[in-house]
């Protein structure tokens, strides 16, 4: 599949890492392009990571959708309360200023719209942004929506977390989603080891790939990718 792009420039410079990220490494990256100030609600798996990145100076709040507001990084050794936890149930620490509440005041911030970015896991996500993340449809597999479709639908931006290709080698960046959708046209950036794509009505910009080039990527992706500009959009 051919590249659409003219601007021969950006595909030279797309190339960040010589190697694909690591979790951590990625958690780093997306803790980084949180917006000072923001409300954040980070997903179970590899979403809980970001929180051990976020600096001070960004002044973050981060939600979990079990009652809390002002949650900090993860909780090791002494830090451990057993009754401190996140939505995935891992322990995590609380920051000056934190307050709890009932977990329906928790999903009223949720599907209220205060939520400026929420991060999620996913099975799938489409070319124009479509979530799957909650059901993989097989016969065996145990349903686990969660909060994931009030987060996908009313957090004003959603990122997603994902390794890029499936145990078997195939894309989870498609062109249509073959899994249950969680949301319709809400992610608006992905994060993979391979690469950071930013995705919406006008199709699949690539903003910087790790350990490929972007036509080594486009080998990779059944959807038609172009560099996304200098200023990231």
């Amino acid at each position: 599949m051919s590249i659409p792009t003219n601007d021969q420039a950006s595909v030279r410079t797309i190339q960040t890492s010589e190697r694909p990220l690591g979790r951590d490494d990625l958690a780093r990256l997306v803790a980084k392009d949180i917006t000072p100030g923001s409300f954040v609600n980070l997903g179970i798996g590899q979403p809980t990571l970001v929180s051990n990145y976020l600096q001070p100076e960004q002044n973050v709040t981060l939600h979990t959708e079990n009652g809390m507001l002002g949650m900090g990084p993860e909780a090791t050794g002494d830090q451990i309360d057993g009754d401190l936890i996140n939505a995935g149930k891992i322990p995590v620490t609380e920051l000056p200023g934190a307050s709890y509440f009932h977990h329906a005041d928790s999903f009223a911030i949720m599907r209220g719209g205060h939520l400026d970015i929420c991060v999620l896991g996913a099975f799938q996500v489409s070319a124009t942004g479509d979530l799957a993340n909650w059901h993989t449809g097989a016969p065996d597999a145990i349903p686990a929506v969660g909060g994931a479709m009030d987060l996908a639908t009313g957090a004003k931006d959603v990122f997603v977390m994902m390794t890029l290709l499936t145990r078997d080698g195939a894309s989870k960046l498609v062109e249509t989603c073959t899994y249950p959708l969680t949301g319709i046209g809400c992610v608006t950036r992905v994060y993979t080891d391979k690469a950071v794509f930013l995705t919406g009505p006008d199709g699949v910009q690539v903003r910087e790939t790790f350990g490929c080039t972007l036509e080594e990527l486009q080998d990779m992706v059944p959807v038609p990718l172009r560099a996304a500009s200098a200023d990231g959009s």
